[in-house]
């Protein structure tokens, strides 16, 4: 009996041990860098109060995926951004708490560490620390206050000790809370789509996305039609396929603007109707398109491009140089641009667990 009483008392020990090990490795205080793989991209500019750490960004993960966010613990930042469609909502407008919609398309969530300009459509947030709290407070969103949010964590001990590891000597705030919304948010990078390995000569492209690709690179000529493109890359450009910029594309006529995008953030009436440009990257799995997700496939957004462009003030003056005959594409070369648009679909992005639900 007293052989037995001693072979369960070692064993009760060194599961002891066990635990306290395993305790020591989850809540430890020395903060791991988190390592980001961006090639084929530029150094991603993370601003320096809030450099990535493994616990950072975990923490970060586990808070864009809480419920706990919204007033009524119903939906969660993935609820409008969702990792299927590159952290975008296939939804025309999102349904917030009360079931009401949201006034313009969720924009898709990969690369922000190279977003330089503002966030939201019309830039109404500096930082994407800011970006992270205001869906919360969006009555037509989350619904909930700051305050709430904060109280929540701070009753929830598992948060509480993630806190503790992930950011030292600092009180759970809304501020703590969007900087881990923020590591997470600045460590989804997508690099890794067909035309990322065509880049590195890892894959061929096929002659139809070769003939896209021709096309999206190539400047507009309406003299040579044979050497003429789309022109894309004029806004579309460099290694995130987005320029930081603000412009009207031609959707609607002056008289037809509901939304005055830019306007109302900088307060420039030649802002009217201007809304970020956003990065191709993905563009297929990110439908519908525009700000007002008014178009619902690939074809209908190359087809406004073609020979819908509307001319108004604001307009983008390369799109106005088009407005009147178009681009004049045959099918063949919208099929071969669509083709090649979908060379950027990045499907490791869409099944990475890294950025995947924490709670599943």
């Amino acid at each position: 009996m007293k052989r037995v009483f001693t072979i369960l008392s070692v064993l009760f020990f060194l599961v002891f041990l066990q635990s306290c090990s395993k305790n020591k490795e989850e809540y430890s205080t020395v903060l791991e860098p988190y390592v980001l793989n961006y090639a084929g991209l530029s150094e991603p500019k993370i601003a320096l109060d809030n450099a990535l750490t493994k616990q950072g960004v975990e923490l970060g993960r586990r808070l864009f995926y809480d419920k706990m966010l919204s007033k009524d613990n119903s939906i969660s930042c993935t609820s409008c951004h969702e990792q299927k469609n590159a952290f975008s909502d296939e939804r025309q407008f999102s349904l917030g708490v009360r079931n009401l919609p949201g006034k313009r398309q969720a924009m898709a969530i990969f690369n922000m560490a190279w977003n330089n300009n503002e966030f939201f459509w019309d830039g109404r947030a500096h930082l994407l620390r800011d970006q992270a709290l205001m869906p919360i407070e969006d009555e037509l969103e989350m619904d909930e206050t700051l305050e709430n949010v904060v109280l929540k964590i701070k009753n929830n001990k598992k948060y509480t000790s993630l806190f503790e590891v992930a950011f030292p000597n600092k009180e759970i705030s809304s501020l703590t809370i969007s900087l881990a919304l923020e590591q997470f948010m600045n460590s989804i990078v997508s690099n890794n789509s067909k035309y990322d390995r065509f880049l590195r000569n890892e894959v061929q492209l096929t002659s139809s996305e070769e003939n896209g690709r021709k096309l999206f690179f190539n400047g507009f000529d309406p003299v040579n039609k044979n050497i003429s493109g789309a022109n894309c890359a004029q806004c579309h450009n460099g290694a995130n396929f987005e320029n930081d910029s603000y412009m009207n594309n031609g959707l609607d006529i002056a008289s037809n603007f509901k939304d005055f995008g830019r306007e109302k953030v900088t307060d420039d009436y030649y802002d009217r109707a201007k809304f970020k440009v956003p990065s191709l990257r993905n563009i297929e799995v990110t439908a519908p398109y525009m700000h007002d997700g008014r178009h619902a496939t690939l074809e209908e957004v190359i087809e406004h491009y073609d020979n819908k462009v509307v001319n108004s003030f604001s307009l983008n003056p390369t799109l106005a140089s088009i407005s009147t005959k178009g681009l004049q594409l045959s099918n063949q070369q919208k099929e071969d641009l669509i083709a090649f648009l979908k060379t950027l679909t990045d499907y490791e992005l869409l099944r990475n667990k890294k950025f995947s639900d924490p709670f599943k």
